[in-house]
């Protein structure tokens, strides 16, 4: 599924420069296009919210499905007529696909002036000034000079509210077949601890206090960096972002099994803000399939990580991503998809089709499993989460909880909707109107209508007073 985002747009005024941004695939992409916002804006341009009428067009594009590829030709196809109109719009591509199809892509989109791969972004500016200036074309793809994370982020491209994302690494060392991501966005980089920490608290202070902290294997963060006996781990910067009360919920997107050890675990477990629903994926519950999409780990190790979870944490919910019809897979494979699914009891799956990627080592094998097939076991696999998930909710009745407010219910007047500490979505009246987002609230989950949980307070009206008083502007957007 592709996803775009588009901020609120301040229009340009007619002495300012002014560029439009449309972004694709994975959350980290969608915190690259703020540190990109930050860049442009850094240097006076303004944002457009249409491409037609902007100087600069950009897409931060995705690799991991041929849709998503497939899309973003398309609206460049699309552009053709306005760069034929006004030569001086500059189109530049960026991140996973500029990497993957490098100089091929001006090939196939000769009106496209900057294709820039993932580790360069942070140069978009100066790329554009370069086309601006009288060059051409402008390739810039595979690993760079400098780093793309500043010591010190510019939160300017931050959109506001009460939810941020934080990169803590970049890159992934593992070598899955089917993933086309080490190739485009190189190795694991990790970022410092105090980096990190400081960005968090700086955000705390513009009122955000949900964040996400993003890596490709989160959970292999700090191996790159220092000494065998002085890596910083993951599990100490969720203890040191912990000492940020501001912060009321953490979250991890997306850990690989054979990374989750015994110390993070305890650490997630130990920390008050750890949101207790974690994507970690399982792929195919087929020993035989997992070893030629070498993930690195048998069911069995991974059996061994769910159990270390639930042992410090018995309240945690998991979520999976599944591939379908990989080469290979039989019907028996598939139906130990089906029989790990039920052991493992995800909250939560993502399953995805298998499509060939070129790139990738799966490329070259046989995609043997017609689409008829993969399209059968995917709706049944949904199908099948669906149902536990209708089993799992209502077993949180009757518990006490905490709940962070997202956004007014749309469905259910005079309710807002959140998260309780594990992940599964709460209903909370507010009847008097006093309630805003980001208010993180002791609640008592008393019901369940079908769909979601319905909490109430635990809180007094002095309580919750104290808690409004305390927000910052940010919450107050909604």
């Amino acid at each position: 599924m592709i996803e775009t985002y588009s901020p609120s747009v301040k229009h340009p005024s007619k002495n300012t420069r002014s560029f439009n941004l449309r972004v694709f695939g994975c959350q980290m992409n969608f915190y690259d296009g703020e540190l990109i916002r930050a860049s442009f804006s850094k240097r006076g341009y303004s944002e457009e919210l249409d491409p037609q009428s902007s100087d600069v067009v950009l897409f931060h594009t995705c690799s991991v499905r041929e849709h998503a590829e497939e899309r973003v030709h398309s609206l460049l196809g699309e552009l053709r007529r306005t760069k034929k109109a006004k030569p001086s719009t500059v189109i530049g591509v960026i991140g996973c696909m500029a990497d993957r199809e490098a100089e091929s892509l001006f090939e196939r989109e000769p009106h496209v002036d900057i294709v820039c791969g993932s580790r360069h972004f942070p140069q978009l500016p100066d790329l554009v000034d370069r086309v601006v200036g009288g060059e051409e074309r402008v390739l810039e793809t595979g690993n760079a000079e400098a780093k793309v994370d500043a010591p010190v982020r510019d939160l300017s491209g931050h959109p506001g509210g009460h939810t941020a994302q934080v990169a803590v690494m970049r890159g992934c060392d593992m070598n899955c077949t089917f993933c086309i991501v080490p190739s485009v966005r190189g190795r694991v980089e990790s970022r410092p601890v105090a980096e990190i920490v400081d960005e968090c608290r700086r955000l705390a202070d513009l009122g955000v206090v949900d964040i996400t902290l993003l890596g490709q294997t989160i959970d292999a963060y700090g191996r790159d960096l220092g000494g065998r006996h002085e890596r910083p781990q993951l599990a100490r910067l969720l203890d040191e972002i912990a000492e940020i009360d501001a912060i009321k919920r953490l979250r991890l997107i997306t850990l690989h099994p054979s990374y989750c050890d015994e110390e993070l675990v305890a650490a997630m477990a130990r920390s008050p803000q750890f949101l207790r629903l974690l994507p970690i994926p399982l792929q195919s519950g087929s020993d035989s399939v997992l070893k030629r999409m070498k993930r690195g780990y048998s069911v069995s190790l991974y059996a061994k990580r769910v159990k270390l979870l639930r042992q410090y944490m018995p309240d945690i919910e998991l979520v999976s991503d599944w591939i379908v019809g990989f080469p290979g897979e039989t019907d028996e494979d598939f139906e130990l998809s089906v029989t790990r699914m039920e052991e493992f009891q995800f909250l939560q799956s993502y399953v995805f089709q298998y499509s060939p990627r070129p790139g990738t080592v799966a490329y070259d094998m046989a995609d043997d499993v017609c689409k008829e097939v993969k399209g059968e076991r995917n709706a049944r696999l949904l199908d099948f989460q669906r149902a536990i998930a209708r089993t799992r909710t209502p077993k949180m009745v009757g518990i006490d909880s905490t709940l962070l407010l997202e956004q007014r219910s749309e469905k259910h007047d005079g309710f807002w909707t959140g998260r309780c500490h594990n992940g599964h979505h709460t209903l909370l009246a507010d009847p008097d109107g006093q309630l805003v987002t980001g208010l993180h609230l002791p609640v008592h989950l008393s019901d369940w209508n079908g769909k979601q949980l319905v909490a109430t307070p635990r809180y007094t009206g002095e309580e919750l007073m104290g808690a409004l008083n305390q927000v910052g502007p940010a919450h107050l957007s909604v």
